[in-house]
């Protein structure tokens, strides 16, 4: 790798089912290079595979397969932007539907733990509205949701009216 960053995810085993995943639902997502381990170490032997280059969203990572004395929190999550109802549902329903957990205001987790923020635009527009009494109903609508609902945001953006 040339590269100067990359994001490098800590799992327990399965980063290389993790990146076949994530390369398969979302755009500009590839699978690259798998190195195995040239010798044993605490979580595995000798040709385990111990770390895999792949791309989220256009973003450089690397998954490594070294136990579970670390987990996934919160604290890191792939905020992915989209563009309508269709492609929220698409997405949220893929990572919860692959063994995955909801959440709260768009945010849910994979089956290896990683948290995923999928947020339409028009959530991201909407809060950004000059009108902060339209940034206010708007965030108010997201609290109650789990997976976003593009038309209930654009109502709260329009002031509940239809």
């Amino acid at each position: 790798m040339t590269r100067k960053n990359t994001v490098c995810l800590w799992y327990e085993g399965g980063a290389v089912e993790a990146a076949n995943f994530y390369a398969k639902t979302f755009p500009d997502s590839t699978v690259g290079t798998i190195h195995r381990a040239p010798g044993d170490y605490p979580d595995g032997k000798q040709g385990d595979v111990l770390l895999v280059e792949f791309t989220v969203a256009g973003i450089p990572c690397i998954g490594l397969n070294v136990g579970p004395q670390f987990k996934h929190s919160e604290a890191f999550s792939f905020q992915i932007a989209t563009d309508d109802q269709a492609e929220t549902d698409r997405l949220w329903n893929a990572i919860v539907g692959n063994g995955g957990q909801e959440s709260v205001c768009g945010w849910c987790k994979d089956r290896w733990g990683l948290s995923w923020q999928i947020t339409p635009r028009a959530v991201t527009e909407a809060m950004a509205d000059p009108d902060r009494a339209v940034a206010k109903r708007v965030f108010d609508a997201v609290m109650t949701m789990g997976k976003i609902d593009v038309a209930a945001i654009e109502a709260a953006r329009r002031g509940g009216k239809s």
